[in-house]
């Protein structure tokens, strides 16, 4: 290159450079108004998680399909307090990792400090089930995100539910998240549900030492486990509500099953029952029933039932493998097994191998 041509070169950058910082001088404003806005944070990507093989077929709704986006969206939903009322409680406030995804208290309590009637269930595998609550009045995840959302849970109120939306839509990343995964439909009460539920099916546990030993691993259980194992398919007739590989009785049966174990009815007059499913049933063969809940990372989620009235799993089992307790309805699948506190105490072990994982915590847009 020339001499020439260089020195026209230096002097274009060198006028280039007095310009800008001309231009910038003559439009500059007061370093307040010119700050930047925090960055939001990035869209998380989630993979989508492989089937287990030997699970049920999970039902996914033809207008709600899995996508990454939809999950990482959903996730945040799921983990955001600003969802409730009072900005109080999110939907892991229920489902929080140190009570084993499970509630904290005997009954949980929603928005506004407000106690309500039953305790909060581990949602792990909740994907593989039909119908939702301990009575099964929900029958779509979907539905029951609402639910939880305009109830005593969140306190929205139903008839609140667009204009909390209206609220949370002022929220840059939602409102930016939401045009993407939710083109046509936007930001709704029902694209909210369907982003949360989203997430939830993707909340499996599978990689428990049973699954392990399930798979040939002879190491992945101890042998006071093994022995348990044993006997909760055999003697202890503990499989006959709870079957693997869920421990529930999802698996091929539309909605779960629901039975009466007694719980709740002891020393209560009829009116003072929580009714359970036959609230939803209106049949009187389903008076005090509740759906049987999945095992998995029982071990974990103390306290135990629809009402949180066992404080241990000890005592859970115990009240099951005894018979639970006598009332007009009780279902006739339950009978003292005669099991020795050795053989109640290898159950309690075995139903530690079916500890999950965690919840992971997402960042929030601002």
């Amino acid at each position: 290159m020339s001499s020439t041509s260089s020195t026209w070169h230096a002097l274009a950058a060198t006028i280039a450079v007095i310009l800008s910082v001309g231009l910038a001088s003559c439009t500059s404003k007061p370093a307040e108004e010119k700050a930047a806005p925090p960055a939001e944070p990035p869209v998380e990507k989630v993979e989508l998680p492989p089937a287990p093989a030997d699970f049920p077929q999970m039902n996914i709704p033809e207008d709600n399909p899995q996508t990454p986006e939809k999950i990482a969206l959903g996730h945040q939903l799921f983990f955001d307090a600003r969802m409730s009322v009072d900005g109080s409680r999110s939907c892991y406030s229920c489902h929080q990792n140190e009570h084993g995804n499970g509630g904290e208290t005997p009954l949980a309590v929603g928005a506004k400090e407000k106690q309500l009637t039953r305790h909060s269930p581990v949602i792990w595998n909740t994907a593989y089930f039909e119908a939702f609550y301990w009575g099964g009045r929900a029958g779509s995840l979907e539905a029951q995100a609402k639910g939880a959302w305009g109830g005593g849970n969140m306190g929205v109120g139903k008839e609140n539910l667009d204009a909390k939306t209206a609220e949370l839509a002022k929220i840059k990343g939602y409102k930016k998240q939401f045009k993407k995964v939710f083109p046509e439909e936007g930001m709704t009460p029902d694209t909210i549900a369907k982003a949360i539920s989203a997430y939830e099916r993707t909340l499996i546990c599978d990689g428990t030492a049973y699954d392990r030993y399930a798979k040939g691993d002879d190491s992945a259980l101890t042998a006071q486990q093994k022995q348990g194992w044993v006997l909760f398919m055999g003697k202890g007739q503990c499989a006959v509500c709870h079957a693997p590989p869920l421990f529930s009785s999802a698996m091929g049966v539309p909605g779960g099953l629901y039975y009466n174990v007694g719980i709740g009815t002891a020393g209560k007059a009829e009116d003072q029952v929580d009714v359970g499913r036959s609230k939803v049933s209106e049949q009187d063969a389903d008076w005090g029933a509740f759906k049987v809940p999945s095992l998995r990372n029982v071990a974990k989620s103390a306290p135990y039932f629809h009402d949180g009235s066992a404080q241990t799993l000890a005592g859970a089992v115990k009240v099951m493998a005894t018979g639970g307790i006598d009332n007009k309805n009780k279902t006739p699948l339950l009978a003292d097994r005669g099991l020795s506190e050795e053989e109640l105490a290898s159950i309690v072990a075995f139903l530690g191998a079916l500890d999950c994982g965690k919840l992971e915590q997402p960042k929030l847009p601002k």
